[in-house]
Protein backbone atom coordinates (compact mmCIF):
# COMPACT_ATOMS: atom_id res chain seq x y z
CA UNK A 1 0.00 0.00 0.00
CA UNK A 2 2.27 2.33 0.60
CA UNK A 3 6.09 2.93 -1.11
CA UNK A 4 9.41 1.81 0.37
CA UNK A 5 10.63 5.37 1.52
CA UNK A 6 7.14 6.40 3.17
CA UNK A 7 7.45 3.63 5.42
CA UNK A 8 10.90 3.98 5.98
CA UNK A 9 9.78 7.44 6.93
CA UNK A 10 6.92 6.26 9.38
CA UNK A 11 9.40 3.89 10.80
CA UNK A 12 11.95 6.58 11.47
CA UNK A 13 9.02 8.47 13.04
CA UNK A 14 7.90 5.73 15.61
CA UNK A 15 11.12 4.80 16.49
CA UNK A 16 11.98 8.57 17.81
CA UNK A 17 8.74 8.96 20.02
CA UNK A 18 9.43 5.37 20.84
CA UNK A 19 12.90 6.42 22.02
CA UNK A 20 11.46 10.02 24.10
CA UNK A 21 8.75 7.81 25.59
CA UNK A 22 5.97 9.66 23.62
CA UNK A 23 2.89 9.24 22.05
CA UNK A 24 1.32 10.41 18.72
CA UNK A 25 -1.94 11.06 17.57
CA UNK A 26 -3.19 12.54 14.08
CA UNK A 27 -5.82 15.03 12.76
CA UNK A 28 -6.77 14.48 8.96
CA UNK A 29 -8.76 16.01 6.87
CA UNK A 30 -7.46 16.14 2.99
CA UNK A 31 -5.36 12.60 3.26
CA UNK A 32 -8.39 11.17 5.03
CA UNK A 33 -6.21 8.81 7.60
CA UNK A 34 -3.33 8.34 5.29
CA UNK A 35 -1.21 9.20 8.28
CA UNK A 36 -2.46 6.92 10.97
CA UNK A 37 -2.28 4.27 8.39
CA UNK A 38 1.29 4.88 7.49
CA UNK A 39 2.39 4.66 11.36
CA UNK A 40 0.26 2.09 11.67
CA UNK A 41 1.65 -0.49 8.83
CA UNK A 42 4.84 -0.50 10.98
CA UNK A 43 4.20 -3.68 13.80
CA UNK A 44 4.89 -2.48 17.13
CA UNK A 45 3.15 1.10 16.09
CA UNK A 46 0.65 0.63 19.25
CA UNK A 47 3.53 1.64 21.47
CA UNK A 48 3.23 4.88 20.19
CA UNK A 49 0.05 5.27 18.07
CA UNK A 50 -2.19 6.96 20.20
CA UNK A 51 -5.17 7.89 17.70
CA UNK A 52 -6.74 9.46 14.90
CA UNK A 53 -9.40 11.87 14.03
CA UNK A 54 -10.72 11.62 9.90
CA UNK A 55 -12.50 14.98 10.39
CA UNK A 56 -13.30 15.25 6.80
CA UNK A 57 -16.15 18.06 7.19
CA UNK A 58 -16.04 21.13 9.16
CA UNK A 59 -18.77 19.64 11.57
CA UNK A 60 -16.21 16.79 12.30
CA UNK A 61 -13.37 19.46 12.91
CA UNK A 62 -15.98 21.58 15.08
CA UNK A 63 -17.42 18.12 17.03
CA UNK A 64 -14.44 15.96 17.44
CA UNK A 65 -11.26 18.90 17.59
CA UNK A 66 -13.23 21.70 19.11
CA UNK A 67 -12.24 24.20 16.29
CA UNK A 68 -13.94 27.09 16.77
CA UNK A 69 -16.73 27.16 14.42
CA UNK A 70 -15.86 31.39 14.46
CA UNK A 71 -12.39 29.86 13.31
CA UNK A 72 -13.99 27.82 9.86
CA UNK A 73 -16.30 30.92 9.45
CA UNK A 74 -13.93 33.44 9.53
CA UNK A 75 -10.49 31.40 7.83
CA UNK A 76 -12.22 28.62 6.47
CA UNK A 77 -11.49 24.61 6.71
CA UNK A 78 -8.24 25.17 4.56
CA UNK A 79 -6.49 27.82 6.94
CA UNK A 80 -3.54 28.13 9.05
CA UNK A 81 -6.07 29.12 11.72
CA UNK A 82 -7.48 25.67 11.23
CA UNK A 83 -4.53 23.29 10.89
CA UNK A 84 -3.48 25.02 14.09
CA UNK A 85 -6.76 24.31 15.93
CA UNK A 86 -7.16 21.33 14.55
CA UNK A 87 -3.50 19.79 16.14
CA UNK A 88 -4.66 21.61 19.71
CA UNK A 89 -7.60 19.90 19.84
CA UNK A 90 -6.45 16.22 18.95
CA UNK A 91 -3.56 16.90 21.69
CA UNK A 92 -6.12 17.91 24.07
CA UNK A 93 -8.53 15.12 23.41
CA UNK A 94 -6.07 12.53 23.19
CA UNK A 95 -3.48 11.06 25.71
CA UNK A 96 -0.51 12.05 23.33
CA UNK A 97 2.36 14.33 23.54
CA UNK A 98 2.36 15.75 20.22
CA UNK A 99 -0.23 15.51 17.15
CA UNK A 100 0.07 16.30 13.59
CA UNK A 101 -2.90 18.46 12.00
CA UNK A 102 -3.80 17.94 8.03
CA UNK A 103 -5.76 20.32 5.77
CA UNK A 104 -5.79 21.29 2.02
CA UNK A 105 -7.58 20.55 -1.07
CA UNK A 106 -6.74 17.72 -2.91
CA UNK A 107 -8.85 18.28 -5.58
CA UNK A 108 -9.74 18.42 -8.38
CA UNK A 109 -13.08 20.19 -7.36
CA UNK A 110 -13.02 22.64 -4.45
CA UNK A 111 -10.69 25.50 -5.14
CA UNK A 112 -10.85 29.20 -5.51
CA UNK A 113 -8.38 31.43 -6.98
CA UNK A 114 -7.16 32.20 -2.93
CA UNK A 115 -6.91 28.54 -2.19
CA UNK A 116 -6.20 26.40 -5.07
CA UNK A 117 -5.94 22.53 -5.75
CA UNK A 118 -3.29 21.59 -4.13
CA UNK A 119 -2.75 24.15 -0.80
CA UNK A 120 -2.30 21.89 2.32
CA UNK A 121 -1.65 23.40 5.52
CA UNK A 122 0.17 21.19 7.83
CA UNK A 123 0.23 21.46 11.69
CA UNK A 124 1.84 20.42 14.95
CA UNK A 125 0.91 21.08 18.19
CA UNK A 126 2.91 19.96 22.02
CA UNK A 127 1.06 19.01 25.01
CA UNK A 128 3.54 21.67 26.60
CA UNK A 129 1.44 24.56 24.22
CA UNK A 130 4.19 24.33 21.59
CA UNK A 131 2.42 24.51 18.09
CA UNK A 132 3.53 25.50 14.43
CA UNK A 133 1.82 25.45 11.10
CA UNK A 134 3.03 25.11 7.26
CA UNK A 135 1.87 26.21 4.40
CA UNK A 136 2.34 24.33 1.12
CA UNK A 137 1.49 24.02 -2.85
CA UNK A 138 1.69 20.07 -3.84
CA UNK A 139 1.83 19.78 -7.39
CA UNK A 140 -0.26 16.81 -9.28
CA UNK A 141 -3.41 15.25 -9.20
CA UNK A 142 -5.47 14.37 -5.91
CA UNK A 143 -3.34 11.26 -5.55
CA UNK A 144 -0.18 12.96 -5.32
CA UNK A 145 -1.36 16.02 -3.33
CA UNK A 146 -2.24 13.53 -0.83
CA UNK A 147 1.06 11.32 -0.60
CA UNK A 148 2.96 14.78 -0.76
CA UNK A 149 0.45 15.84 2.26
CA UNK A 150 1.34 12.22 4.01
CA UNK A 151 4.98 12.87 3.73
CA UNK A 152 4.88 16.71 4.98
CA UNK A 153 3.13 15.44 8.27
CA UNK A 154 5.30 12.57 8.59
CA UNK A 155 8.38 14.77 8.19
CA UNK A 156 6.98 17.27 10.30
CA UNK A 157 6.40 14.86 13.33
CA UNK A 158 10.18 13.80 12.67
CA UNK A 159 11.62 17.50 13.31
CA UNK A 160 9.42 17.94 16.07
CA UNK A 161 10.75 14.77 17.55
CA UNK A 162 14.54 15.85 16.63
CA UNK A 163 13.43 19.40 17.77
CA UNK A 164 13.39 18.29 21.65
Amino acid sequence: MFDPETLALAQAVLAAYRSRGWHVATAESCTGGLVAAALTAISGASEVFERAFVTYSNEAKIEMLAVPRETIASHGAISAETAEAMARGAVRRAPADVAVSVTGIAGPRGATPEKPVGLVYLGVARRDGACRVERRMFPGDRGAIRQAALIGALQMLQDEAQAA
